[in-house]
């Protein structure tokens, strides 16, 4: 009866206790079940954080790649086919890392076995025990390993691997792993997957590799630091290709031709003699198996600004994290050709000079090539992008933005300003002024019209005009064109004082050409993910530019420029004549800031708009015998004649509302004629002088010819008109302006009955006036 008890006591203890397991199992399971991620996840896992993101041109043909990144660390991982790999590497990575692939069915009974007995003498788990472990490892529970060691990681991992093997077939499962094993630091970049470590460490791709290369490459997975001790890898070379002979993926021969074989990974200088032993190894550049965080082919610069849009538009994850994405740009390849070659066969430029260029399509606001570096042969260029990144002072290109402001507030190509010395008080220059001078002091103590002062371009006279119209006017119109501006360069600004990129000068010239529209430079056109489902179509999102100035006033600025390059022959100073080339009608403007620094020549056909900026990267002065129109425009020139090879010749799209006028001055600008507003289309010179600009500086004028003391009178004039203020003149209107005695008919009201004579003038005015001269001293600030 006793023993009856106590196997009846013994079966209900046994019965107890596995229904206990069994519900601390099942509690577990529901955990884990609930923790785990879903194991179909893989698939898209693997393909996301795997694929580069590749970049195209618009016609289709690869720039290059974007390497992903995890977290702010840039990994290098190209995704391949089983088939794209040798199968020496394949042969090679199951020998070494789990020779019962492909007898298990995820778990390994001999591996858990081990596993067991680590736990039951309180050892910590080690890694896992085959390929689809170390694949879940590593992608589906990658966060949980990148944390602290919990008991059950390790059994989540034997679920999921026995989910992945149900679900994926062998070839799969080795092809992801293959895909994503980390390789070691590749600088830059991290090595993830196969073809990033037969780049870094042979400069080869999967296909291509060698046995004994293979066996290289899988002697580094479990340490990727033995890199960095050949005599440590060499042994466990031999071990490896052992295994292979013994599994029957290669034969004897083949393991002796092998071992044979004189490896030289990337950096390593190594030695053997003909038995294959190493008589001597050394590291001789730990740098050597880096590989760039941007994979370019192309266009390394255009490629950059890709990247920078991409991040704007989508956002790191989506760009680093996610990957994959297939980008279709807006560079055309004959262009981009094109600003290449001209980069190659720029001529004469300062020692320690290099250059950026750019050409857009002045329609859409498309970059359709782009070069940030003086080219020379084939050498890389340096990463620094020139066209996009430079900030530079941009002279005298500044100039037709302001022209055509004034335009746009009514006044017109015959406006007449002086070209006389003239000063203005200024807190923070030197003496309390403010005394600009022309290119060199050359001043033809003219007054004249604004297409003359243009084509010549005349600092006095532009700087007499942005003061009439006001800063605030002009601010608010080149901000409208994408350019910033710092209020606190004041009238300089005028001059140039200003800094932007070449890529921004062409865009804010864009309007010219294209009815006065503004569209901020653009480098993509669409984006896919990995697959194929559209992120971004910039057909299904209208081309809406933001209108600058009306069609009108745009085509009398693109009047004004194409007289830059027109009216006036090299020899009368119009340097930039040498941008024209063949038949096409071209418009421009040249600029050099002041030291000289920068040189610059912008300008447009009826096609393309574009940009070429020369100077010093790091800064610093250019030879004073050095002239933008000598270098920068026919660089520009180069360019756009390679762009426009086989092109149908076209001209510029005139729109209604515009006349022609005989220019005055003949003799100074012979047949010319000047683009003016229809009376009919007056209202198209809408620009409105802001209220909140400040009253206009005062200044005073100076003359600089020996021996006259000229006399002046401070009048009231219209800042409209530019005459003489009446009683129906507007209070803001009014400035106050210091003329000469001689020139004050010419300011004579419209409708006035009379000019004022001399003898009609305050005589204490007069007094008062007589004898201002002054010679203070004057900074240069911009030049043609």
């Amino acid at each position: 009866m006793i023993v009856l008890r106590f196997l009846k006591f013994l079966t209900s203890f046994v019965l107890a206790a596995l229904l206990a397991a069994a519900g601390v199992v099942t509690t577990y399971a529901m955990k884990w079940a609930h923790e785990l991620p879903d194991y179909r996840e893989l698939d898209n896992l693997t393909r996301s954080l795997g694929s580069e993101t590749r970049i195209y041109a618009r016609d289709g043909a690869p720039l290059g790649s974007l390497i992903p990144k995890v977290g702010d660390q840039a990994i290098s991982r190209t995704i391949v086919t089983l088939n794209e790999i040798n199968p020496f590497m394949v042969g090679a990575l199951i020998s070494n890392e789990d020779r019962r692939f492909f007898e298990h069915y995820g778990l390994d009974p001999y591996g858990l076995g081990r596993q067991f007995q680590r736990l039951a003498r309180g050892d910590s788990v080690q890694g896992g025990s085959t390929l689809t472990n170390q694949l879940v490892k590593n992608t589906l529970l990658l966060d949980e390993y990148q944390q602290a060691r919990t008991p059950d990681r390790k059994f989540k991992e034997w679920i999921l691997s026995v989910q992945v093997e149900r679900s994926f077939t062998k070839a799969e499962i080795l092809q992801t792993y293959l895909n994503t094993i980390y390789w070691g630091d590749g600088g830059p970049v991290e090595l993830y997957g196969i073809y990033s470590a037969a780049q870094a460490y042979f400069r080869t791709t999967p296909k291509d590799l060698t046995l004994a290369q293979a066996a290289y490459l899988t002697v580094l997975v479990p340490n990727a630091g033995r890199y960095f001790r050949y005599e440590e890898v060499r042994p466990l070379m031999r071990v490896l290709l052992t295994r292979m002979v013994e599994d029957g993926w290669i034969t004897q021969a083949q393991m002796d031709a092998a071992w044979r074989e004189k490896l030289q990974p990337r950096g390593w200088q190594v030695t053997y003699d003909g038995a294959g032993t190493v008589k001597s190894a050394k590291l001789v550049d730990r740098t050597a198996k880096e590989l760039k965080a941007v994979v370019t082919t192309r266009a390394p610069h255009f490629t950059q600004q890709v990247e920078q849009e991409l991040v704007r538009r989508f956002g790191r994850d989506v760009v680093y994290g996610s990957g994959g994405l297939r980008v279709y740009t807006t560079l055309d390849p004959k262009v981009q050709n094109a600003v290449e070659t001209a980069s190659r066969e720029a001529t004469g430029l300062p020692v320690g000079a290099t250059l950026g260029a750019t050409i857009i399509n002045p329609y859409t606001g498309e970059v359709l090539g782009m070069i940030g570096q003086k080219l020379r042969g084939n050498e890389p260029p340096a990463a620094w992008n020139n066209a996009a990144q430079g900030q530079r002072q941009i002279g005298s290109t500044i100039k037709p933005l302001l022209y055509t402001t004034a335009l746009s507030t009514g006044l017109d190509q015959s406006h007449r300003e002086d070209d006389k010395p003239v000063s203005f008080p200024c807190t923070g220059c030197k003496n309390g002024v403010y005394e600009p001078k022309n290119f060199e002091g050359a001043t033809t103590y003219r007054n004249m019209t604004i297409r003359e002062a243009l084509d010549r371009s005349l600092n006095l006279v532009t700087v007499r005009l942005a003061d009439r119209i006001g800063l605030q006017t002009f601010f608010g119109k080149i901000r409208e064109l994408g350019i910033q501006t710092n209020d606190g360069t004041g009238l300089a600004a005028a001059l140039g004082a200003v800094e932007t990129t070449p890529v921004k000068m062409a865009a804010a010239y864009a309007p010219f050409v294209n009815g006065g529209l503004y569209r901020t430079p653009r480098y993509i056109t669409r984006v896919t993910d990995a697959r194929g489902s559209v992120l971004y179509d910039v057909n299904s999102q209208p081309l809406q530019g933001k209108r600058v100035w009306t069609p009108q006033i745009a085509w009398l600025g693109l009047d004004m420029i194409r007289g830059v390059v027109n009216d006036l022959t090299e020899r009368q100073g119009g340097l930039a004549s040498r941008a024209k080339f063949g038949e096409w009608p071209v418009a421009g403007k040249t600029g050099t800031s002041n030291g000289p620094k920068d040189f610059w020549f912008v300008g447009t056909t009826p096609l393309y708009t574009g940009a070429v900026w020369v100077g010093k990267q790091q800064g610093g002065d250019m030879p004073i015998n050095y002239y933008s129109g000598y270098v920068n425009a026919p660089i520009w020139r180069r360019m756009m004649e390679l762009a426009h090879q086989g092109l149908a010749l076209r001209q510029f799209s005139e729109p209604p509302g515009v006349q022609y006028v005989e220019a005055p001055d003949q003799q100074f600008l012979p047949n010319v004629k000047l683009a003016v507003l229809d009376p009919n289309f007056k209202d198209a010179a809408n620009t409105e002088i802001q209220s909140d600009a400040p009253p206009p500086t005062q200044y005073r004028e100076t003359t600089y010819q020996p021996g006259t003391d000229p006399d002046t009178l401070l009048v009231s004039l219209d800042r409209t008109t530019n005459r003489l203020a009446t009683e129906f003149t507007p209070p803001e209107n009014i400035v106050q302006r210091r003329v000469q005695l001689e020139d004050l008919p010419g300011y004579a009201p419209d409708e006035s009955p009379a000019p004022l004579k001399d003898e009609q003038a305050d005589p204490a005015a007069v007094k008062a006036a007589k004898g201002v001269t002054g010679t203070t001293q004057s900074v240069p600030l911009a030049a043609p």
